[in-house]
């Protein structure tokens, strides 16, 4: 396992507006120590960018494709990108 940072987009869909989706991965994210946003999407996904160790954020990848209670995932689709500046909280937006 690496202590590389670096910084993941993420798209998640399924039924993942309305069952807590966000505030679900606000947590899980804050428990791993990692940094970014989360949001609901008009098209009924949920968007997130997470940034941290890279071991953190492919826990934290697999924890997406599970998602919460309540929650049925049928996709997630991850994009690597830089950030000028890693964000220091991790905020539902």
């Amino acid at each position: 396992m690496s202590d590389r940072y670096e910084a993941v987009r993420v798209r998640i869909s399924g039924k993942v507006q309305g069952v807590g989706f966000r505030m679900w991965t606000r947590d899980e994210a804050l428990r791993l120590g990692l940094t970014g946003w989360v949001r609901n999407e008009v098209d009924g996904s949920v968007a997130a960018l997470v940034a941290g160790p890279d071991n953190a954020i492919s826990t934290m990848i697999e924890r997406l494709r599970r998602g919460p209670a309540g929650a049925s995932v049928s996709g997630v689709e991850t994009e690597a990108t830089r950030l000028e500046k890693m964000p220091t909280d991790f905020r539902i937006t």
